[in-house]
């Protein structure tokens, strides 16, 4: 089973790739963990990445679906994977689907956790982190007892620097010019649904896995 979950940022998509990994026992694939992987085992793509990165360049897409070639192969991947993440533009979704035809595999499922852009810059902008714990708090939906202080441990709690308002808004305009058409892109191929991003976890979590069975 080869997924790909999609939707903006704050959407939950890393959440519920590790809770669906899990459930199923396939590994969830963040493209920034096997680029930094890639690097430190000096693999061929890893190097060439590391020549990108140097120059100032952004990784080409052919390098970024070259690591994730070279990851696929591994044993964890054989009953299959989650991307979280990737591909991010048009042009990075044709470079995987060449890849995998070209042994043979294709995505079995395409999902998009949709949400409301208003909402998510609300949930975004009011969510914080204890420094020690990590413990998650958010100020509409889970205060702490304590403003600035974690029930569990209590750590001070701390906010992402890119977690404001200007800088959450430039991200999803970012996500809707450049993301967004990776949907109209998967749509025709009837492997692509859609779940509601802004029911609560647990009905997401259900949305899904009625989806890949």
């Amino acid at each position: 089973m080869k997924v790909i979950l999609l939707g903006p940022p704050g959407a939950g998509k890393g959440t519920q790739a590790r809770q669906l990994a899990e459930k199923y026992g396939i590994p969830q694939l963040s493209t920034g963990d096997m680029l930094r992987a890639a690097l430190k085992a000096g693999t061929e793509v890893g190097l060439k990445a590391k020549a990108a990165m140097e120059a100032g360049a952004l990784v080409p897409d052919e390098v970024v679906v070259g690591i994730i070639a070279d990851r696929i192969q591994e044993a964890d991947c054989q009953k299959g994977f989650i991307l979280d993440g990737f591909p991010r533009t048009v042009p990075q979704a044709q470079e995987l689907d060449k890849m995998l035809a070209g042994r043979g595999m294709a995505i079995d499922h395409v999902i998009d956790i949709a949400c409301d852009a208003e909402a998510l810059v609300a949930r975004i902008t009011g969510r914080s982190t204890c420094s020690k714990c990590g413990e998650g708090y958010h100020a509409q939906h889970k205060k702490p007892a304590q403003a600035g202080i974690c029930d569990k441990c209590g750590g001070t709690l701390t906010q992402r620097a890119d977690d404001n308002e200007e800088t959450v808004r430039n991200r999803l305009t970012v996500y809707e010019a450049q993301t967004a058409p990776v949907i109209g892109f998967y749509r025709p191929g009837g492997v692509f649904k859609e779940v509601d991003g802004m029911a609560d976890m647990g009905a997401v979590f259900k949305a899904l896995c009625a989806i890949l069975g």
